[in-house]
């Protein structure tokens, strides 16, 4: 999914074509999607985001949608999929293969929704925009789902790099310093 606004951002440019370690997000997450064992990936583009359309032209095959917003978009571009479907967010520029076939390996059945918990987000110091309590935990979604037919479940991962999306400047900041690191899902801060 890499056809949103980025408002919350406030960085020049559209989101996805933000650089973090050198590279865009869009790229570093397209790079972890062909490493894993994800058969075929899509670019879920709108109207929003025209260069980002542009940048990933001849590299990957995109489902163009209206920009009415991330479900409506997620939506449209289910459509044109088979099911079950990983989905991922282009602001998950730490992500690596192995965390995305380890989502790939726990998913059973149905819709699943992989989240964090949101202390750990905290204590990395990045936005929590969304979380929920479940079984007596907070947790934060972190942008990858599978989206099957049936009930919805949770996957909780304790995986720095799934933890890090970038909404906010503060974020890709901190995604750039946890990249320079060479983060490996443990947390680089120690704690």
């Amino acid at each position: 999914m890499c056809g949103g606004r980025g408002t919350r951002l406030s960085l020049a440019g559209e989101k996805p074509l933000v650089e973090i370690g050198g590279r865009a997000m869009v790229d570093r997450v397209l790079e972890a999607l062909a490493g894993s064992r994800v058969e075929r990936a899509y670019a879920v583009v709108s109207p929003n985001a025209p260069e980002t359309r542009a940048h990933l032209e001849g590299r990957v095959p995109t489902i163009e949608t209206p920009g009415s917003g991330y479900v409506e978009d997620l939506d449209r571009a289910l459509e044109r999929v088979d099911r079950p479907a990983l989905t991922v967010t282009a602001d998950l520029p730490l992500l690596g293969a192995d965390a995305v076939d380890r989502v790939l390996d726990r998913y059973e059945e149905g819709s699943t929704t992989v989240c964090v918990p949101a202390a750990l987000k905290r204590e990395l110091g990045v936005s929590v925009d969304t979380a929920f309590a479940d079984d007596g935990r907070e947790l934060a979604p972190t942008g990858v789902n599978v989206v099957g037919d049936g009930e919805d479940g949770v996957d909780v991962d304790d995986d720095v790099r799934l933890a890090v999306n970038v909404n906010r400047a503060r974020d890709a900041w901190i995604a750039e310093r946890i990249a320079s690191l060479g983060a490996n899902g443990t947390n680089p801060w120690g704690v």
